[in-house]
């Protein structure tokens, strides 16, 4: 399983010239917390958020310092902020770096982003174009089928996981356990954080090597 396979292909998006009034109302509409801004060739070039439209002139939100803070903050900031609090266009509001990932990214590896850089969504790109977006809940859907195809295994299935499982509890330098293991269709899910590249690779190795198994998918973090 990779991003391609979680991520939602029909995506709401503006341009850096659309209009807030237009990009708010795009929003509400269609109930998303961000739209990812693209130019004219579908390149991703920021994304706006909830969080960008928090400060704004017109509800009177806009940052306030005192005068004495406000004199030791650069310039450059402080012309951010007022862009942020009273421009027009969404290329004057939107956040121009954007955290991104390729179409074969790990669902784990997803998530452990959007936990570490606090985000709730995360766009999908191929060669800088915007080809689809990954959020929470399109994670919990994957989740969801995988959990339920685990409720009802194949029997092949259940003998693959539990001779992988059984192969691995005689391994002394793992503690790689059953949360970390799905298989369907043949196919094991190896998921989670472990010790090393080593490792990784000794557990990939462990995978392959279980009779009946079609194919390997590794979707671990390595620790460095």
């Amino acid at each position: 399983m990779q991003a391609s396979d979680v991520m939602a292909r029909d995506v709401v998006t503006v341009r850096p010239e659309t209009e807030l009034a237009e990009a708010v109302k795009r929003l509400a509409e269609n109930d998303v917390s961000a739209l990812p801004v693209v130019d004219d060739e579908n390149n991703l070039v920021g994304i706006l958020s909830e969080a960008d439209l928090i400060h704004r002139g017109e509800i009177g939100t806009e940052r306030h310092r005192p005068w004495w803070l406000e004199a030791v903050t650069g310039a450059a900031r402080l012309a951010g902020e007022f862009a942020t609090s009273y421009g027009r266009k969404v290329g004057e509001i939107m956040t121009p770096e954007v955290v991104a990932v390729a179409e074969d990214t790990p669902p784990s590896e997803i998530a452990s982003l959007l936990e570490r850089k606090r985000i709730k969504r995360v766009p999908v790109v191929s060669s800088g174009k915007l080809v689809g977006i990954v959020s929470r809940s399109n994670l919990i859907q994957a989740l969801a089928s995988v959990v339920g195809h685990i409720d009802r295994p194949a029997e092949s299935d259940r003998q693959i996981r539990q001779a992988l499982l059984s192969r691995l509890e005689k391994q002394s330098w793992t503690d790689f356990g059953s949360r970390n293991v799905t298989v369907g269709d043949r196919v094991v899910h190896l998921w989670g954080l472990v010790g090393s590249p080593e490792e990784r690779k000794a557990l990939q190795a462990l995978a392959e090597s279980v009779p009946g198994v079609a194919r390997v998918c590794d979707e671990m973090i390595s620790a460095y």
